[in-house]
């Protein structure tokens, strides 16, 4: 088993995907942070929970246990820009979403320790993730990966207003078949949820780079508010929240590996 993250394996041709749940940081970088970074208040709190029941569907899962503060996952290893003009989080984040200091001299992390981050828990992520899209594509003609993320509902550095509660994203029609995601649209605006397909998030670099229809592979993201299953105050768990959220997530997941078009 890898440190630096967990696998489940299922039956069915989908994957979920969970990069931003981690939550351990090393003890040499924790000794340089701030008290604003060692809180890691940017974590995708409780998502691999909040999944649990994709198992059910028979849904493998690949879930990181090191935070994004160590390196992004959802960010190609070279730091490139996916949102032009937007506030960039980056690789290796400097600043919490509010724009605090992670470290205590706010000094930027050096190239060399960018290096070595991406090596130890960068790469070995996105190599069992395409090792577990091969395997389902060989099993099953197909390989379907679902990018699970969330945020709280309102962070100004990044972006205006209250987040809707389903971000849905496909990078614009190509990270998966235009017909699934408009199917997934019309379950996600048919929930007590409100709704948006390729709004502020289109999918990070995992969906782009993964999903490939062409090549039998269609990925979804989806970012959720964190109101919708949690205290954004305290961070705590809401079962009661939780369990009226999955039944739209159960729907979303069964319509994703159900869809004909793509079998």
């Amino acid at each position: 088993m890898s440190n630096v993250y967990t696998f489940t394996r299922g039956d069915s041709p989908l994957l979920v995907s969970v990069p931003h749940d981690g939550r351990l940081i090393p003890e040499e970088q924790q000794a340089r942070m701030t008290r604003a970074g060692l809180a890691i208040p940017d974590t995708d709190w409780h998502v691999a929970e909040l999944y649990d029941f994709a198992r059910e569907l028979g849904a493998s899962m690949l879930v990181a246990r090191y935070s994004r503060y160590v390196v992004d996952l959802n960010r190609p290893s070279d730091d490139g820009s996916l949102y032009e003009g937007q506030v960039a989080t980056g690789l290796c984040p400097q600043y919490t979403f509010a724009g605090e200091p992670l470290y205590r001299d706010d000094a930027p992390v050096s190239q060399a320790e960018v290096a070595v981050r991406v090596e130890g828990y960068w790469r070995p992520y996105h190599e069992r993730l395409v090792q577990a899209l091969d395997e389902l594509r060989a099993r099953h003609g197909y390989a379907l990966l679902w990018d699970a993320h969330s945020i709280p509902s309102r962070v100004p550095r990044l972006f205006e207003g209250e987040l809707p509660v389903l971000n849905l994203g496909n990078f614009d029609d190509r990270s998966c078949d235009p017909e699934l995601a408009r199917e997934l649209y019309r379950i996600a605006a048919a929930s007590p949820y409100n709704v948006v397909l390729n709004g502020r998030f289109k999918g990070g670099y995992i969906t782009r780079h993964y999903g490939n229809p062409g090549n039998r592979v269609q990925a979804m993201q989806l970012e959720l508010a964190q109101r919708a299953y949690m205290d954004e105050v305290t961070l705590e768990f809401d079962d009661a929240l939780a369990d009226r959220l999955r039944q739209t997530l159960r729907a979303l997941l069964t319509a994703f590996t159900r869809n004909r078009t793509i079998q």
